[in-house]
């Protein structure tokens, strides 16, 4: 019975940590609604957000049934406390401009095409049939990110100038994707998932010829590495929260 809880707690995390990064990016995207450079970007980072939000329910379903503890996508989305989110740091930092937002959504979108690939074989049927379904939204993700990060990288002085600047500020966080995790050896070994730790080498080759496309220099890698897999956070998380959950918490349990 001990191994039993043990692995299913490994599952359980496993599935929170992938939830909690779509739904995370996805409540940051959010913030672009009505102030995007031009409509029709307006509109598409707010498809985005809605298509990650929408991963995220399905995740976080799945890791509320999987635990057995009465808790829906509600509660596990609303009603933790900061230190229970187990997203990537990466996705919790603030938009920036424009360049920063994209250039993000291009690195994450790379991590999650190389993840979605690796869970559709999941013994998990419903998590292999969420990789299915997120697999095609994050194909148009990363095609739309790409496609910005080389006309902003390979554009004016300016747009080109802030890109570097954005690639600057963003590139460490990017260790922590591949950071080892202490659920790896059970979520692998019984099939339910992959290490993140073993997708680098894929990530790689889909980011970094995009980046020389775009004129953009990777910076040199350094020994930083955030922790918001392991629930420990960066200053932007709280702030985040406070108006993610603001609705749930003034009025608990309504039915709307």
């Amino acid at each position: 019975m001990s191994a039993t809880l043990v692995q299913t707690t490994a599952e359980v995390r496993y599935l929170l940590r992938i939830g909690d990064a779509s739904l995370v990016l996805g409540q940051r995207l959010s913030e672009w609604c009505g102030h995007g450079p031009i409509l029709e970007e307006d509109i598409a980072l707010t498809n985005v957000a809605l298509d990650l939000i929408g991963q995220a329910r399905l995740l976080l379903t799945a890791a509320g049934e999987l635990e057995g503890r009465g808790r829906d996508e509600d509660r596990l989305a609303f009603l933790r406390a900061e230190n229970d989110y187990l997203n990537p740091t990466l996705v919790e930092l603030p938009n920036g401009d424009f360049a920063r937002t994209v250039l993000r959504n291009l690195l994450f979108a790379a991590f999650q095409t190389q993840l979605w690939h690796g869970l559709s074989g999941s013994c998990h049927a419903s998590l292999a049939a969420i990789a299915a379904k997120s697999a095609k939204e994050t194909r148009y993700h990363l095609r739309h990110a790409a496609d910005w990060t080389v006309r902003l990288g390979d554009g004016t002085d300016e747009s080109g100038q802030r890109m570097r600047a954005a690639l600057e500020y963003l590139w460490p966080y990017t260790s922590e994707l591949f950071a080892p995790m202490p659920d790896d050896g059970a979520t692998t070994a019984s099939g339910f998932g992959v290490a993140w730790s073993t997708l680098r080498p894929a990530w790689e080759s889909t980011v970094l010829p995009v980046l020389a496309q775009a004129q953009l220099s990777v910076p040199t890698q350094t020994q930083f590495l955030s922790t918001g897999s392991s629930g420990r956070h960066s200053e932007y998380m709280g702030h985040l929260l406070s108006e993610l959950q603001y609705l749930q918490r003034t009025f608990p349990d309504r039915q709307w």
